[in-house]
């Protein structure tokens, strides 16, 4: 049972790199829509990855349980221990794709909050951002 969670959380993880890998190329060419479309099945991976992941520690405890005497890298065999080692690369690789990702998306936002602030520049007056100076390029006339 144990082979079959490892082997169900790392097609779960290689699919959330994927989805992630999609979301980098997509925001390089601001194509914004197809990544919040993507959002809710990346909720649903990510989700379905801890249900996974506790199923792997829940099936390593009870292993662990029923020989007490055993030391764990002796109760897993090679499929097993080979496993764990792509969870930990997959795990490394997802992390390293997020860590792009959110590079990306802090520079867009940077991006369009500067653009909001030449627009509409405020001021904060408490915990509230007022309008309070012209716009630098935005005139309205009534």
């Amino acid at each position: 049972m144990l082979s079959y969670h490892l082997q169900s959380a790392l097609s779960d993880l290689r699919d959330l790199i994927t989805i992630t890998e999609s979301d980098i190329e997509d925001i390089k060419v601001a194509n914004h829509n197809p990544q919040f479309d993507r959002l809710k099945l990346k909720e649903e991976k990510l989700k379905s990855f801890e249900a996974k992941k506790a199923m792997i520690d829940h099936e390593i405890a009870s292993l662990i349980a029923a020989n007490p005497k055993t030391e764990l890298p002796q109760l897993l065999n090679e499929e097993q221990h080979a496993s764990l080692g792509e969870l930990k690369t997959e795990l490394q690789n997802l992390r390293d794709a997020n860590k792009r990702y959110a590079k990306l998306v802090l520079a867009v936002s940077n991006l369009y909050n500067t653009f909001l602030e030449r627009v509409m520049p405020t001021e904060m007056q408490g915990y509230n951002k007022v309008a309070s100076k012209e716009a630098t390029f935005l005139k309205v006339r009534v």
